[in-house]
């Protein structure tokens, strides 16, 4: 219209246009959950290309025979639970990761706290010290203590001879090298439940340890009653991981005693290997690796159902 009006009612239609709520794919791709779940695609699919569909074809070849050709259920499961070797392997599997966990979680929780009190930079020095052990590639410490044990070349039955005792076979008894594997394993995990731990306790409020000491609590009362409640969820998720991953322990036993003497060292990962790559049995080799997913299954069910619990306590 010669007034201009026209123009302006074609303008404020196209406003309105611009303006009105976009719908169906587009909607879609602007929500926050589509962009983070797009993001995300690319390790989800890395997950399903090495976690999942291995562990769901685990599951495949266990129910087959050695010659992989004849569907045979449960059948593999039955044999390995009648062999006394395979027995011995769930004993101390069990007894490896169980005993090795305690005592890494007891070390690193006395470590932390000695951390805890220490000043700014020496803390830093020897956070870093501390932390070596956990740093170092596991299959070269290993090999070192291997030298250290060595039942011809022994640092150790050295030291022993020197001041006049006996060599002790720390490798070749069936209990010592239980007992040295499980050291090693020790040594190895108890920095990250160190650096965990410290990490927890740096979190804990001072007013809380004020406030105790206001109502006349001496150092064990606030240990019990602030410290371990307030770190309770950090301590059971870390004793799960460390769980997980010490059942599933390969390197120290492949390189100390290869399972030996007798099979009394063999872990769930190191007679998998020994079964399933060496004697050729992959169907055989596989079941033995899934025997650990219903122990770590329930673990990890009551550990994350506490630390649920826990945490609507907290919040409510």
């Amino acid at each position: 219209m010669a007034d201009g009006t026209g123009v302006a009612v074609g303008a404020a239609g196209m406003s309105r246009q611009r303006l009105a709520p976009k719908t169906g794919f587009a909607r879609f791709m602007r929500q926050r959950s589509t962009i983070a779940f797009l993001m995300a695609l690319p390790l989800i699919l890395l997950i399903a290309g090495l976690v999942i569909y291995p562990a769901f074809y685990a599951i495949y070849l266990s129910m087959l025979n050695k010659r992989m050709t004849q569907f045979v259920g449960l059948g593999n499961f039955a044999f390995l639970l009648k062999r006394h070797t395979f027995q011995l392997v769930i004993f101390q599997s069990c007894l490896f990761a169980i005993t090795a966990v305690i005592l890494k979680a007891f070390l690193g929780f006395i470590l932390a706290h000695l951390m805890h009190n220490i000043p700014g930079k020496n803390q830093r020095i020897w956070r870093g010290l501390l932390l070596v052990p956990w740093v170092i590639p596991l299959a070269l410490s290993t090999l070192s203590w291997w030298w250290l044990f060595d039942p011809s070349y022994s640092a150790f039955n050295w030291i022993l001879n020197y001041f006049g005792f006996k060599s002790i076979p720390f490798l070749g008894v069936g209990w010592n090298a239980r007992i040295v594997v499980i050291m090693v394993n020790v040594w190895f995990g108890t920095p990250f439940f160190m650096i965990m731990y410290l990490a927890a306790l740096k979190s804990v409020p001072e007013q809380l340890y004020e406030a105790a000491s206001i109502d006349g609590a001496g150092a064990t009362q606030k240990l019990l009653f602030v410290t371990l409640p307030m770190m309770r969820n950090i301590i059971s998720i870390t004793v799960l991981f460390s769980l997980i991953v010490t059942f599933a322990d390969f390197d120290i036993v492949r390189i100390l005693t290869a399972g030996g003497p007798q099979d009394m060292t063999h872990l769930f990962a190191t007679y998998a290997f020994s079964v399933g790559i060496q004697s050729g049995d992959i169907p055989l080799g596989a079941s033995v690796s899934l025997f650990m997913f219903p122990i770590l299954a329930v673990a990890a069910f009551f550990v994350l159902r506490g630390v649920t619990r826990r945490t609507k306590e907290i919040a409510t």
